[in-house]
């Protein structure tokens, strides 16, 4: 089982590794958020579909994805899109689009018992296509979660001085 110290090691591994220059591309750390999230994992099965936003270590992690691969992928460049079919884990850096993606999976398992979760910051639920996509789902009653994690943050600065 995965603790708020796996999550904040790994999250200061790759900030130490992003500051020598060994990741050249863009990295979005979490920090904060650990024992919520770590509580709502406990919900979600291996057969549950998790969707991601641009700060998806943690939930990678959590979903049971290997600490080892996570990192190479995100040394590779890819932190801001960790995508995982085995895991059925899919994130996406552009705000607010993984949303209508969850949604159609969501569609596609309504007669199941698979669920999916999607995870978003608080500024992308601002958004247009969150409110359709909560929207959608609520009326046809689709098997979807939604997550708003609001750090307080809009990447680096204060949400409220975005405002």
């Amino acid at each position: 089982m995965i603790t708020e110290d796996d999550l904040l090691s790994f999250e200061a591994e790759i900030a130490a590794l992003f500051e020598q220059g060994k990741i050249r591309a863009p990295v979005h750390l979490s920090k904060g958020n650990e024992q919520d999230l770590i509580r709502i994992f406990k919900d979600i099965k291996a057969t549950d579909w998790v969707f991601s936003n641009h700060r998806s270590h943690y939930h990678a992690l959590l979903k049971g994805i290997p600490r080892e691969w996570l990192k190479e992928e995100i040394i590779a460049g890819r932190s801001i899109t960790i995508n995982n079919s085995r895991f059925l884990f899919f994130s996406s850096a552009i705000v607010g689009g993984i949303l209508p993606i969850a949604v159609g999976v969501a569609m596609s398992l309504a007669m199941g018992t698979s669920r999916v979760w999607v995870f978003v910051g608080e500024m992308a639920a601002e958004t247009g296509i969150f409110h359709e996509s909560v929207k959608f789902a609520h009326g046809h009653k689709l098997p979807i979660k939604f997550v708003v994690e609001d750090n307080g943050l809009s990447v680096q600065t204060p949400t409220d001085s975005v405002w």
